[in-house]
Formats: C-alpha cells, sequence, structure tokens
C-alpha cells in the first residue's frame, strides 16, 4: 500500500521514480548497482532483530553506496527509553467528518524485544465506539551506540548521531 502512494505522489508531482520493495539484507541483490545515498528512517533498523542481522543491512548499504556517498537512518533513542513490562504511548486525537480517531500504541517488552500493537480508536459520537487493532511486528530495541559499531564494521567512516534534528535520533555514515 504505502508503495502505491509513493507512486501515486510522484506521478502527481511528474516525477519519474523507480521504486521497489526489498528485505535490506538483500539489497544488492535486487538493485545490483550504487546509490549517492541510502535512506532508512522512521526505526526501520530495528525491524532486523540482531546486531548479526543489521551487519548484514549495514554491508548490503555500504556495497549499494558509491564512493563519497552515504547512509541515514532514524532509530528511537533506546538508551534514553524506559524499558520493561507494558508500556502506553499516546499518539493523536484526530477530527474526522463523524466525530474524531483516536491512535494509542502499547509496547509489550521481553527483554531487549518489544512487541508493538496500535489501537486505532474509530469514535463517531455514538454510545459504543469501533476499535481495530494493528500487530505491529516486533522491534529490537538496538541503542544508537551499538548502531555506530555497526556502521564501522560494515566499512562506513565518519559516523555520527545527530540529536535533536529530526522527531527521531539521525545516524550519517560515509563510504570512503
Amino acid at each position: 500500500m504505502a508503495i502505491e502512494q509513493a507512486r501515486d505522489e510522484a506521478n502527481l508531482r511528474g516525477l519519474a521514480i523507480d521504486f521497489h520493495v526489498a528485505d535490506m539484507r538483500q539489497l544488492w541483490n535486487v538493485h545490483q548497482r550504487q546509490f549517492d545515498m541510502i535512506i532508512a528512517c522512521d526505526n526501520a533498523i530495528p525491524h532486523l532483530l540482531s546486531d548479526v542481522d543489521i551487519l548484514t543491512a549495514l554491508e548490503q548499504f555500504y556495497r549499494c553506496t558509491v564512493p563519497g556517498g552515504g547512509c541515514i537512518i532514524s532509530v528511537r533513542d533506546y538508551a534514553a527509553m524506559e524499558r520493561g513490562g507494558r508500556q502506553f504511548y499516546p499518539r493523536f486525537i484526530h477530527d474526522t467528518d463523524q466525530g474524531r480517531m483516536v491512535l494509542f500504541d502499547v509496547w509489550e517488552f521481553d527483554g531487549d524485544y518489544y512487541d508493538l500493537s496500535i489501537y486505532v480508536v474509530d469514535d463517531n459520537g455514538q454510545a459504543e465506539a469501533q476499535t481495530h487493532v494493528i500487530r505491529g511486528g516486533r522491534y529490537y530495541c538496538v541503542t544508537t551506540e551499538t548502531l555506530e559499531k555497526l556502521f564501522r564494521q560494515a566499512g562506513f567512516v565518519e559516523v555520527r548521531t545527530l540529536k535533536d534534528r529530526f522527531f527521531q535520533p539521525l545516524m550519517v555514515a560515509q563510504k570512503a
């Protein structure tokens, strides 16, 4: 669905963009070429559940990056978060023509991992509201410190973590 939306947005703007869906650990097999920049934002990397899988993805990013090119990822700052048990994270309340929509997350922690459920409450002003639950998958609470080490292990240089520039820390790395 997201890829179709991206294609529609590109078409609306008259942009010719070749979109692909690929496993981060298999980028070279899909693209077989290099790019100026590899971008993986909105906490995509922690869907990979081990340092080994993340390193494999970063090695693929490195292979698919031109010399002098770079990689940008954004991740949650897990080192700064309270972890354990069940955590509640409100998202927002959105007014609709029929009432309002309320979204919130519930994270169920299991050590360095958590399972995400996104709750969507559709309140149309009636006595009962409709609730939908989207199971968002399992995440690995990998720290930016660990990611910096994995970037370097994959071959990247000039690895930096930038905080307070985006809603999540941005990690920037360059290929020599």
